[in-house]
């Protein structure tokens, strides 16, 4: 039996294995040069990052008073965002599922539309987007919040709804249940451990979410991080940081025990 076609076979298996790793090495080659991406110059940089931080000690925490309300502003804007948005995501989750009102070409395609167009701008573009519509301070925060939120986890819930056990659905309709009760008593019941899940960690991605957005004029606690850093007031700064990191891990904490005991 002649082998050759067998061994030829092979031989251009292994070309072609060769040539796509030297293919991946010159993008990967390139795409670092455009970047500009230089581990020598972070190296060469080092020292002003060091210095950066020293400048930053001692904290003055004596400002943490005067950042009670900005902190209570950030976690009411992560709170209203994700609240309205869970809801709102929610009820257009039944319009894009496709064995609910999905199912409908017209309705479907156009709510995946919105989740899609919602989620490919980041928080940060609707923030101030909103800012410009409704000023600076949390309003636009929470505005940016629900629509990231929205776009998220519509795609999540409509996603769970596709998932479900179409036996309590379909027995519910047979009985000429309308289609508020067939959601509300055969999908809810089916999806909440997904909606309490993924609303908890959207919550905890908006509480950091919103330190940035303040950053951009949606006040807060982010709001007041920029203004110290703008007057080099380092000391400040650093007093506002370890307060952001002492409320996330409380937060992921916190939304992790509810998990745990919920589900």
């Amino acid at each position: 039996m002649d082998k050759r076609p067998h061994k030829n076979k092979k031989d251009r298996n292994i070309i072609l294995d060769i040539s796509t790793f030297v293919a991946i090495l010159i993008l990967l080659f390139l795409s670092s040069a455009h970047l500009g991406l230089n581990p020598g110059e972070f190296i060469s940089g080092i020292p002003n990052i060091a210095g950066f931080i020293v400048n930053m000690f001692p904290p003055d925490f004596s400002v943490i008073p005067d950042l009670l309300l900005d902190t209570l502003t950030t976690l009411e804007t992560a709170f209203w965002g994700t609240f309205i948005g869970v809801i709102i995501s929610l009820i257009m989750s039944v319009f894009a599922a496709r064995n609910l009102l999905g199912k409908n070409p017209l309705i479907g395609g156009l709510t995946r539309f919105i989740f899609t167009l919602f989620r490919s701008l980041p928080d940060m573009v609707w923030a101030l987007i909103f800012v410009s519509a409704v000023g600076l301070g949390a309003f636009a925060g929470v505005l940016a919040l629900i629509v990231y939120s929205i776009g998220e986890l519509g795609k999540i819930f409509a996603e769970a709804i596709e998932n479900i056990d179409e036996g309590p659905r379909e027995a519910l309709e047979s009985t000429g249940a309308n289609q508020f009760k067939v959601t509300m008593y055969a999908v809810v019941p089916q999806i909440s451990p997904e909606i309490i899940t993924f609303s908890l960690f959207r919550f905890e991605s908006n509480v950091r979410r919103a330190f940035i957005l303040g950053m951009v004029g949606a006040g807060g606690l982010g709001f007041q991080l920029n203004v110290s850093m703008r007057l080099f007031r380092y000391h400040e700064v650093s007093a506002i940081i370890i307060l952001i990191i002492t409320i996330v891990i409380l937060t992921d904490s916190i939304s992790g025990y509810l998990r745990s005991k919920i589900i």
